[in-house]
Protein backbone atom coordinates (compact mmCIF):
# COMPACT_ATOMS: atom_id res chain seq x y z
CA UNK A 1 0.00 0.00 0.00
CA UNK A 2 2.96 2.09 0.97
CA UNK A 3 4.56 1.30 -1.92
CA UNK A 4 1.07 2.70 -4.40
CA UNK A 5 0.97 5.93 -2.28
CA UNK A 6 4.59 6.52 -3.24
CA UNK A 7 4.39 6.18 -7.20
CA UNK A 8 1.06 8.08 -7.46
CA UNK A 9 2.82 10.95 -5.44
CA UNK A 10 5.55 10.29 -7.82
CA UNK A 11 3.55 10.35 -10.91
CA UNK A 12 1.84 13.77 -9.59
CA UNK A 13 4.92 14.85 -8.85
CA UNK A 14 6.52 14.34 -12.69
CA UNK A 15 3.09 15.56 -14.20
CA UNK A 16 2.48 18.83 -12.53
CA UNK A 17 6.56 19.58 -13.21
CA UNK A 18 6.33 18.93 -16.96
CA UNK A 19 3.01 20.61 -16.77
CA UNK A 20 4.98 23.70 -15.89
CA UNK A 21 6.64 23.83 -19.10
CA UNK A 22 3.97 22.41 -21.66
CA UNK A 23 0.81 23.46 -20.73
CA UNK A 24 1.95 27.08 -22.37
CA UNK A 25 3.05 25.89 -24.93
CA UNK A 26 6.39 28.54 -24.47
CA UNK A 27 9.17 26.05 -25.15
CA UNK A 28 10.57 26.94 -28.58
CA UNK A 29 12.73 28.21 -31.66
CA UNK A 30 12.60 31.69 -33.22
CA UNK A 31 10.72 30.39 -36.24
CA UNK A 32 9.64 33.06 -38.08
CA UNK A 33 5.87 32.04 -37.50
CA UNK A 34 6.24 31.98 -34.33
CA UNK A 35 6.38 27.98 -33.59
CA UNK A 36 6.84 26.20 -30.77
CA UNK A 37 9.60 24.47 -31.82
CA UNK A 38 7.30 21.48 -33.61
CA UNK A 39 6.52 23.12 -36.40
CA UNK A 40 3.16 24.61 -35.04
CA UNK A 41 2.29 28.46 -34.16
CA UNK A 42 2.80 30.12 -30.78
CA UNK A 43 -0.25 29.70 -28.80
CA UNK A 44 0.19 29.84 -25.48
CA UNK A 45 -2.49 28.47 -23.73
CA UNK A 46 -4.02 31.29 -21.03
CA UNK A 47 -6.23 30.21 -17.82
CA UNK A 48 -6.73 33.18 -15.78
CA UNK A 49 -8.00 30.31 -12.97
CA UNK A 50 -4.84 29.00 -13.26
CA UNK A 51 -2.79 32.31 -12.28
CA UNK A 52 -2.22 33.28 -8.48
CA UNK A 53 -2.26 37.03 -7.34
CA UNK A 54 1.83 37.12 -5.97
CA UNK A 55 5.21 36.09 -7.54
CA UNK A 56 7.40 34.51 -5.21
CA UNK A 57 9.43 32.14 -8.08
CA UNK A 58 13.03 31.08 -6.86
CA UNK A 59 15.04 32.98 -9.44
CA UNK A 60 12.16 35.72 -9.83
CA UNK A 61 10.13 36.69 -6.62
CA UNK A 62 8.74 40.04 -7.35
CA UNK A 63 7.26 41.85 -3.76
CA UNK A 64 5.63 44.51 -3.97
CA UNK A 65 7.60 47.80 -2.48
CA UNK A 66 10.86 45.96 -3.10
CA UNK A 67 13.90 48.58 -5.68
CA UNK A 68 16.95 46.91 -6.64
CA UNK A 69 19.60 49.46 -8.27
CA UNK A 70 21.69 48.66 -11.41
CA UNK A 71 25.17 50.22 -12.64
CA UNK A 72 27.63 49.27 -15.51
CA UNK A 73 28.23 50.56 -18.68
CA UNK A 74 27.50 51.01 -21.90
CA UNK A 75 30.81 51.58 -24.19
CA UNK A 76 31.69 54.41 -22.63
CA UNK A 77 28.96 55.33 -20.85
CA UNK A 78 27.36 54.82 -17.26
CA UNK A 79 24.56 53.39 -17.34
CA UNK A 80 22.52 53.16 -14.07
CA UNK A 81 18.77 50.93 -13.54
CA UNK A 82 16.15 51.72 -11.10
CA UNK A 83 13.56 48.57 -11.03
CA UNK A 84 11.10 48.90 -8.52
CA UNK A 85 8.14 46.40 -8.03
CA UNK A 86 5.04 48.70 -7.60
CA UNK A 87 1.80 48.13 -5.87
CA UNK A 88 0.01 48.92 -8.95
CA UNK A 89 -2.02 45.58 -10.75
CA UNK A 90 -3.57 45.44 -14.48
CA UNK A 91 -5.93 42.76 -16.15
CA UNK A 92 -4.92 41.64 -19.22
CA UNK A 93 -6.80 38.79 -21.03
CA UNK A 94 -8.31 38.31 -17.62
CA UNK A 95 -4.99 37.51 -15.53
CA UNK A 96 -3.62 40.40 -13.19
CA UNK A 97 -0.82 40.86 -13.22
CA UNK A 98 1.91 42.59 -11.23
CA UNK A 99 3.45 46.35 -12.36
CA UNK A 100 7.10 46.15 -12.02
CA UNK A 101 8.54 50.16 -13.36
CA UNK A 102 11.79 50.09 -14.73
CA UNK A 103 13.95 53.23 -15.03
CA UNK A 104 17.48 53.32 -17.05
CA UNK A 105 19.87 56.80 -17.19
CA UNK A 106 22.89 56.90 -19.30
CA UNK A 107 25.24 59.35 -18.49
CA UNK A 108 22.48 60.75 -15.68
CA UNK A 109 20.16 61.43 -18.76
CA UNK A 110 16.93 59.73 -18.77
CA UNK A 111 17.32 57.00 -21.30
CA UNK A 112 13.96 54.59 -20.40
CA UNK A 113 11.05 54.56 -18.42
CA UNK A 114 9.21 51.27 -18.74
CA UNK A 115 6.17 49.03 -16.88
CA UNK A 116 6.42 45.98 -17.53
CA UNK A 117 3.22 43.63 -16.75
CA UNK A 118 3.96 40.11 -15.03
CA UNK A 119 2.22 37.21 -13.56
CA UNK A 120 2.93 34.04 -11.69
CA UNK A 121 0.72 30.48 -12.65
CA UNK A 122 0.01 27.82 -10.26
CA UNK A 123 3.33 25.62 -11.10
CA UNK A 124 5.54 28.95 -10.47
CA UNK A 125 6.37 30.08 -14.19
CA UNK A 126 6.93 33.78 -14.31
CA UNK A 127 4.78 35.27 -17.24
CA UNK A 128 5.43 38.74 -18.95
CA UNK A 129 2.19 40.10 -20.68
CA UNK A 130 3.22 43.51 -22.08
CA UNK A 131 4.95 46.83 -21.24
CA UNK A 132 4.19 50.83 -21.21
CA UNK A 133 7.41 51.64 -22.74
CA UNK A 134 8.61 55.32 -23.34
CA UNK A 135 11.89 56.44 -24.75
CA UNK A 136 13.36 59.95 -24.14
CA UNK A 137 15.85 62.36 -25.93
CA UNK A 138 17.53 65.45 -24.18
CA UNK A 139 14.38 64.97 -21.71
CA UNK A 140 12.07 64.69 -23.79
CA UNK A 141 9.59 61.92 -24.96
CA UNK A 142 10.70 60.52 -27.92
CA UNK A 143 9.40 57.13 -28.81
CA UNK A 144 6.91 54.69 -27.30
CA UNK A 145 7.00 51.75 -30.25
CA UNK A 146 7.97 49.38 -27.35
CA UNK A 147 5.32 49.32 -25.70
CA UNK A 148 3.04 46.15 -26.68
CA UNK A 149 -0.07 44.15 -24.82
CA UNK A 150 -0.70 40.70 -24.91
CA UNK A 151 -3.86 40.04 -26.61
CA UNK A 152 -4.14 43.11 -28.81
CA UNK A 153 -2.57 42.69 -32.44
CA UNK A 154 -1.95 39.18 -32.49
CA UNK A 155 0.65 39.59 -29.54
CA UNK A 156 0.64 36.96 -26.68
CA UNK A 157 2.72 36.46 -23.41
CA UNK A 158 5.84 34.50 -22.81
CA UNK A 159 7.67 33.06 -19.56
CA UNK A 160 10.51 35.05 -18.41
CA UNK A 161 11.27 32.45 -15.74
CA UNK A 162 10.17 28.76 -14.75
CA UNK A 163 9.11 27.31 -11.71
CA UNK A 164 11.09 24.41 -12.18
CA UNK A 165 14.21 25.44 -14.20
CA UNK A 166 16.19 23.07 -16.19
CA UNK A 167 19.31 23.07 -18.29
CA UNK A 168 19.40 23.38 -21.87
CA UNK A 169 15.65 24.66 -22.49
CA UNK A 170 15.21 27.42 -24.52
CA UNK A 171 11.25 28.96 -24.70
CA UNK A 172 9.69 32.56 -25.78
CA UNK A 173 9.51 35.34 -23.12
CA UNK A 174 7.76 37.52 -25.25
CA UNK A 175 5.65 37.65 -29.11
CA UNK A 176 4.60 40.82 -30.94
CA UNK A 177 5.64 39.51 -34.32
CA UNK A 178 8.70 42.27 -35.99
CA UNK A 179 8.23 44.05 -32.71
CA UNK A 180 9.19 41.80 -29.72
CA UNK A 181 10.54 38.41 -29.75
CA UNK A 182 12.67 37.58 -27.12
CA UNK A 183 13.63 34.12 -26.85
CA UNK A 184 16.05 32.75 -23.54
CA UNK A 185 18.30 29.03 -22.97
CA UNK A 186 18.84 27.93 -19.48
CA UNK A 187 22.90 27.44 -19.83
CA UNK A 188 23.68 27.26 -15.93
CA UNK A 189 21.70 26.17 -13.10
CA UNK A 190 25.00 26.29 -10.17
CA UNK A 191 26.87 29.31 -10.87
CA UNK A 192 28.88 31.36 -8.61
CA UNK A 193 28.54 34.92 -9.42
CA UNK A 194 30.51 37.68 -7.37
CA UNK A 195 29.01 41.81 -7.83
CA UNK A 196 29.01 44.99 -6.13
CA UNK A 197 25.87 43.62 -3.88
CA UNK A 198 27.70 40.26 -2.51
CA UNK A 199 28.97 36.53 -3.51
CA UNK A 200 25.99 34.36 -4.69
CA UNK A 201 26.01 30.46 -5.34
CA UNK A 202 23.41 28.13 -7.04
CA UNK A 203 22.88 31.34 -9.47
CA UNK A 204 21.33 30.52 -12.59
CA UNK A 205 22.48 31.67 -15.94
CA UNK A 206 20.57 32.39 -19.34
CA UNK A 207 21.54 33.27 -22.81
CA UNK A 208 19.05 35.40 -24.25
CA UNK A 209 18.65 37.31 -27.90
CA UNK A 210 16.12 37.89 -30.24
CA UNK A 211 15.96 37.21 -33.84
CA UNK A 212 14.95 40.92 -34.65
CA UNK A 213 18.02 41.53 -33.76
CA UNK A 214 21.28 38.38 -34.85
CA UNK A 215 24.21 40.04 -33.75
CA UNK A 216 23.43 40.88 -30.36
CA UNK A 217 23.43 38.23 -27.23
CA UNK A 218 23.35 38.46 -23.68
CA UNK A 219 23.87 36.65 -20.58
CA UNK A 220 21.69 37.34 -17.55
CA UNK A 221 22.28 35.51 -13.97
CA UNK A 222 19.50 35.20 -11.50
CA UNK A 223 20.17 34.68 -7.90
CA UNK A 224 18.10 32.59 -5.07
CA UNK A 225 15.50 34.53 -3.53
CA UNK A 226 16.79 37.91 -5.51
CA UNK A 227 16.36 38.11 -8.75
CA UNK A 228 18.81 39.12 -11.62
CA UNK A 229 22.71 40.09 -10.01
CA UNK A 230 24.30 40.32 -13.37
CA UNK A 231 23.59 41.07 -16.81
CA UNK A 232 26.76 41.69 -19.82
CA UNK A 233 26.57 41.41 -23.79
CA UNK A 234 28.44 38.63 -25.13
CA UNK A 235 27.43 39.97 -28.78
CA UNK A 236 27.03 43.62 -30.22
CA UNK A 237 28.20 46.41 -28.42
CA UNK A 238 30.08 45.82 -24.58
CA UNK A 239 27.59 46.52 -22.28
CA UNK A 240 27.41 44.97 -18.41
CA UNK A 241 25.54 46.21 -15.72
CA UNK A 242 25.38 44.59 -11.71
CA UNK A 243 23.20 45.08 -8.81
CA UNK A 244 24.62 47.20 -6.27
CA UNK A 245 22.02 47.38 -3.73
CA UNK A 246 18.42 46.78 -2.64
CA UNK A 247 15.41 48.55 -0.51
CA UNK A 248 12.84 47.36 0.80
CA UNK A 249 9.44 49.06 2.44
Amino acid sequence: MKIKVILVVIICFIIGFLAGYFVGGILGDDDDDGGSGSGSPYEPFIDPNNFVDYIDNKYLPYKPGTTLYYEGMSEDEKVEIKITVTNETRVVMGVRFIVVRDTEHIDGELEEDTHDWFAQDIYGNVWYFGEDSKEYEDGELSSTAGSWESGVDGALPGIIMFGNPLASVSYRQEYYKGEAEDMAEIIGLNETKTVSYGEFDNVLKTREWTPLEPDVEEHKYYAPGIGVIYEEAVKGDEEYVELIDIEEE
